[in-house]
């Protein structure tokens, strides 16, 4: 399987497809795969059509958790393991996995490939991807295990060891990715004032949407002063959001009935609201019912939704570095500043420019996607704005408009999970052709603002 996927990538490179390209057409290979497989009669308990079927492997290896039909009572074992397999696999990285079953086998992993894998790592070397690929998959096996191990306290006393066991590793592989696909038709709902649950779910999620290339500076230098300024950015900047999240979650919904207000003691509003602060950042799991949710709380999830987590990591959005980047190229307007400096370190005019194109192309892959889906779709259109966003994100928390969806939304939100999970830069590098030009202009005046 591994040889043939290489010898499909050498072919396609041999053919002079970008490595965005190829990283695109394998994860699409994959989830067409993963369909066949949960379509079949042992996978599935006879109600999930082919549809259904990709549209749920479509979600598993994009990590993002939407879901058409349930995945705890619609797929059987088998089915499950599928799903928990693709969800594996889609949150590392297919060519994370290719790169390290490879060098296990003995098997040289050529340029073509390691062009691809340093695509799919968010890196601008070649160097030390070695490294990287075996530090990911350590780190996802020692994470998942532990969080395995606490989530068995509460779910094997609840379900005996071997369904418990399961419930306790399908969570905790679902969660590290950033996936939010749940055994539970409610999520964690029922697990709203249980702490284990809660922060082991929160932790595992926050570990995988840091990115591996934050954990790796972590685990070598281990001192605030010498990490990279990407290390400080990501680090400061998801305090700083999961803070104001927490607050202002607790603020908006301290009293909604439907919410925060239906829970006896303090620190089960704490609790819950905690939860709800640092899902959206493409985790997934939910603890509350978001279709009951504020309106201005909804909004703001929106917004963390579309923000996401940390670049080369389980998460979505358009990242935690690129916000941080926005508001200092905004806050370097103001001062009349040509270039942005943040701890000591400065920032060209190349990454700006990257900056706004994955902004603009994110935001308008959410407003076409909008537009598309509410052709033929008749609820509420902030739930289906929510449902939207949630999918360029990859995070798969819902208000319910996804099972509603007839097949063109359901192709849209597949199309934006897709887009969603390999980047829009990606697209946007896949797309555009480089050239240099031959004639140059004067320059000109446009007025802004």
């Amino acid at each position: 399987m591994l040889k043939s996927i290489s010898d499909f990538q050498l072919s396609l490179s041999r053919r002079r497809f970008s490595p965005p390209a190829v990283l695109a057409t394998v994860y699409a290979v994959f989830i067409l795969l993963g369909a066949i497989v949960l379509r079949l009669p042992f996978s599935n308990t006879g109600d999930v059509t082919f549809e259904d079927a990709l549209f749920t492997a479509a979600s598993a290896v994009t990590v993002t958790g939407l879901i058409v039909v349930d995945t705890g009572s619609d797929y059987t074992l088998i089915g499950q393991i599928v799903i928990a397999l693709l969800i594996q696999i889609g949150g590392l990285g297919l060519m994370t996995f290719a790169a390290l079953l490879l060098s296990m086998l003995g098997m040289q992993f050529g340029l073509p490939q390691r062009l691809v894998l340093r695509d799919e790592l968010g890196q601008t070397s070649l160097r030390d991807l070695g490294q990287l690929v075996r530090l990911v998959i350590i780190v996802a096996l020692i994470c998942e295990a532990i969080g395995t191990a606490f989530l068995m306290t509460v779910f094997v006393p609840e379900f005996g060891w071997t369904h418990g066991f399961w419930q306790a590793l399908f969570h905790a592989i679902s969660a590290f990715n950033n996936a939010g696909f749940s055994l539970f038709s409610d999520s964690l709902v029922g697990y709203v004032g249980d702490p284990i649950v809660n922060i082991t779910i929160t932790v595992l999620f926050m570990i995988g949407g840091l990115g591996f290339v934050v954990l790796a500076d972590l685990y070598q230098k281990r001192r605030w002063q010498t990490l990279s300024l990407h290390s400080k950015l990501m680090l400061s900047g998801s305090l700083v959001l999961i803070v104001w999240g927490w607050v202002m979650v607790a603020a908006l919904e301290w009293n909604n009935p439907g919410t925060l207000g239906a829970l006896d003691s303090t620190g089960d509003r704490l609790l819950a609201s905690w939860f709800q602060a640092v899902t959206p950042r493409t985790a997934g799991f939910n603890t509350l019912d978001y279709a009951q949710m504020e309106t201005s709380t909804t909004l703001m999830t929106i917004t963390m939704m579309l923000v996401g987590g940390g670049p080369s990591s389980t998460a979505g959005g358009i990242k935690v570095t690129t916000l941080i980047v926005l508001c200092l190229a905004t806050l370097a307007f103001f001062r009349r500043e040509d270039r942005l400096t943040i701890f000591g370190r400065s920032l060209g005019i190349e990454e700006i420019i990257k900056v706004l194109a994955l902004t603009s192309l994110s935001l308008f892959l959410v407003l076409m996607g909008l537009f598309i889906a509410s052709l033929t779709y008749t609820g509420d259109f902030l739930d289906l704005l929510f449902e939207v966003t949630s999918a360029f994100g990859t995070v798969g928390l819902s208000r319910g408009a996804t099972g509603e969806l007839d097949s063109v939304g359901r192709a849209i939100i597949m199309v934006i999970m897709f887009v969603g999970r390999l980047g829009p830069l990606t697209l946007g590098f896949f797309l555009a052709q480089k050239s240099k030009a031959r004639v140059k202009y004067p320059d000109g005046k446009v007025f802004l603002g």
